[in-house]
């Protein structure tokens, strides 16, 4: 496991890992969490022969006007101190948010988007809840000011300019068919706005936190999706 480094050039204080020899892949949590729970399936992928870049939101501490377009070039400028320069970006949920808005803005530095649930901006917070609640404990709760952060700088960004699938990008999308918060109903219907760019594959019987619960399927689809053995 990668030593957890901070990137802040302007005091934005962005966390992040970089693992593994290869084709690069970044992965971005959900909204309020640690990037830690993608841990597992970042390691197989590492084993595989990826090279992950696991990429935490900015300090809740630079949170003045901030934009998705703010947080995808957070995602880019880590990428260039690393000196990656393509990437195939992924996001869990709102992380998923974030990687279609660096397709979007920076679509030459993208080779694809990866997709762990979609994220709509009208997820119920209830269900939210019970999921992390059954996951994780009843106990454990998300980072409050890194949630508000990430909730302004959704509701700042019309969605026509994050949600829709950049140009010519390939986009594999990734759900748990018992998800409550991105229901598999929205990969269906991402997919139909561009048929042949987007390819949805479901972990039968996985809930919201599948990256987690079911790292081995989910890489499986990863690895198969981007051939590469």
């Amino acid at each position: 496991m990668s030593e957890r480094q901070i990137f802040e050039p302007y005091g934005r204080a962005v966390p992040y890992t970089d693992e593994g020899a290869g084709p690069a892949v970044v992965l971005l949590p959900a909204a309020g969490l640690d990037f830690a729970y993608l841990g597992t399936l970042g390691s197989i992928l590492v084993e595989e022969d990826f090279r992950v870049v696991r990429i935490g939101t900015r300090s809740a501490q630079q949170a003045d006007a901030v934009t998705l377009h703010d947080l995808a070039q957070d995602v880019v400028d880590v990428l260039a101190e690393l000196g990656i320069a393509d990437a195939w970006i992924g996001g869990h949920a709102f992380g998923g948010a974030i990687a279609r808005t660096v397709a979007l803005d920076h679509h030459d530095r993208v080779g694809g988007v990866l997709l762990l649930g979609v994220e709509t901006g009208d997820a119920d917070a209830d269900e939210r809840a019970r999921e992390v609640s059954a996951v994780f404990g009843e106990t454990f709760a998300p980072q409050g000011d890194l949630v508000a952060l990430q909730t302004t700088a959704l509701a700042a960004t019309p969605s026509g300019e994050w949600a829709p699938i950049a140009g010519d990008t390939p986009t594999l999308v990734i759900q748990g068919s018992a998800d409550r918060v991105t229901p598999s109903r929205n990969g269906v219907d991402l997919q139909a706005t561009a048929p042949g760019l987007v390819s949805v594959k479901s972990v039968e019987g996985a809930g919201h936190f599948f990256a987690l619960t079911h790292p081995g399927e989910t890489s499986w689809f990863i690895e198969d999706y981007l051939d590469w053995d």
